[in-house]
C-alpha cells in the first residue's frame, strides 16, 4: 500500500496550495477502526511524509464540533472518509462529514476518498441497515432543529458515498 499511496498522494501534493495546512483529514469512528485499519493507514501515510490530521483524545466528544477540528477540515486537501458499520452512529462523525462536505462545495481543490470498511456503499449511500438503524435512533424525539441538521447529515452521505472510493469488502 505504500508505494501507491505515495504516488498517489505525492502527485496531489507536490503542487499544493500553501492554503492547505494538512494534505491528509482522517474521518473515522474511532471504536471501529481507530486501532486497526486507521492507524495503519494513518502510519503508512506519516511514514511516507504525508502531513495528516486524525484527531486526538482529547478533542471533546460529541455534539458541536470542535474549533481546532473545524480549521483543520478547512485547512486539509484531501479527506479520507472510513465508513465503518457503526460511523452512522456518531453523532461526532455526522457532523464532521457535514464540514466536509460544505468545504467540497465551496474549495474544486479539495478531494474526498471514501473507504467502505466492512459495509456496503449502498447501504451507506441509501441510508440502509446499520445505517438506516442508526439515523432510526437520531430520529427519535427529535425536535425540528435536530430533524434538519438529521437531514443534512442524510445529504452529506449521500454526496460522500457517490464519489469513487475503495470498497475494503472487494479485497478480503
Amino acid at each position: 500500500m505504500a508505494s501507491s499511496t505515495t504516488q498517489i498522494f505525492s502527485s496531489s501534493t507536490s503542487t499544493s496550495n500553501p492554503q492547505f495546512t494538512y494534505d491528509v483529514f482522517l474521518s473515522f469512528r474511532g471504536e471501529d477502526t481507530r486501532s486497526t485499519f486507521t492507524d495503519h493507514l494513518y502510519s503508512a501515510l506519516v511514514s511516507n511524509g504525508i502531513h495528516t490530521f486524525r484527531d486526538d483524545e482529547e478533542l471533546e466528544k460529541g455534539g458541536v464540533i470542535a474549533g481546532e477540528l473545524l480549521n483543520a477540515i478547512e485547512e486539509s486537501r484531501i479527506f479520507i472518509i472510513i465508513f465503518s458499520k457503526d460511523y452512522a452512529n456518531s453523532s461526532w462523525c455526522l457532523n464532521e462529514l457535514e464540514k466536509i462536505t460544505e468545504c467540497m462545495a465551496t474549495n474544486d481543490q479539495q478531494i474526498i476518498l471514501p473507504i467502505f470498511y466492512h459495509v456496503d456503499p449502498s447501504e451507506v449511500r441509501k441510508q440502509t441497515g446499520t445505517y438506516g438503524e442508526a439515523f432510526a435512533d437520531h430520529e427519535k424525539d427529535a425536535d425540528q432543529e435536530k430533524k434538519e441538521k438529521i437531514q443534512k447529515w442524510r445529504i452529506a452521505l449521500t454526496e460522500a458515498s457517490n464519489l469513487a472510493g475503495y470498497d475494503r469488502q472487494k479485497y478480503q
